[in-house]
């Protein structure tokens, strides 16, 4: 029974790597929107987080983490290609490590609520989604901002959206950006996840 229940897992682990992988390098991943672009990958990203764990989140995450940073590398987007030139390791930082704590912390948050809510699956789930993606953009942006605000390509940024601090310039630069992508990963996540977990608590 065991061994059957790591080989779902691990199956199901491969299932949301490959759909992240698919909708990094399809139009399904990302819509582009001024200087960012309003990511999906942290759809399974949130999924896995809450069917299979914490640690997996954290898998999740770093997968997610590093089509990011390839695509700094590739200089796909202005944004990462300035930040990849200005530093590869602090690049590394923004990019991999804060999807990392994003996946942890969404899948730790999770488990957490299903303690304090037994028996609601449905907003435990609605929790977790919208949790991933807003993790994802505290990380991300904390990250950006600690890191590369003096970087004159962000200064250009601050200057064009007018911002008079560092917290302004994250509210302004995501603005209803972050809303759509929590709105939509929140609603797909928990329309996913809810059904898996039924079938797998079926199963055991």
């Amino acid at each position: 029974m065991k061994n059957k229940t790591n080989i779902r897992r691990m199956t199901q682990l491969a299932l949301l790597l490959a759909l992240l992988l698919v909708m990094n390098y399809t139009p399904l991943g990302y819509l582009p929107i001024g200087p960012l672009s309003l990511s999906l990958l942290t759809i399974p990203v949130a999924i896995g987080a809450m069917v299979l764990g914490p640690g997996a989140g954290a898998f999740l995450g770093a997968a997610f983490g590093a089509t990011s940073f390839l695509s700094a590398m590739e200089g796909k987007s202005a944004m990462g290609a300035a930040l990849f030139a200005a530093s590869p390791a602090r690049s590394f930082v923004v990019c991999v490590v804060a999807r990392i704590l994003c996946g942890l912390l969404a899948g730790l948050l999770y488990r957490g609520v299903t303690k304090l809510l037994p028996g609601k699956t449905k907003t435990c789930c609605l929790i977790g989604g919208v949790a991933t993606p807003v993790l994802n953009t505290i990380f991300f942006m904390g990250f950006l901002v600690a890191l590369y605000y003096d970087n004159a390509f962000v200064q250009g940024l601050v200057t064009k959206l007018g911002a008079s601090n560092p917290f302004m310039f994250v509210v302004l630069l995501v603005g209803v950006q972050g809303l759509v992508e929590a709105a939509v990963c929140c609603l797909v996540a928990a329309a996913v996840t809810v059904p898996v977990l039924r079938y797998t608590q079926k199963g055991k």
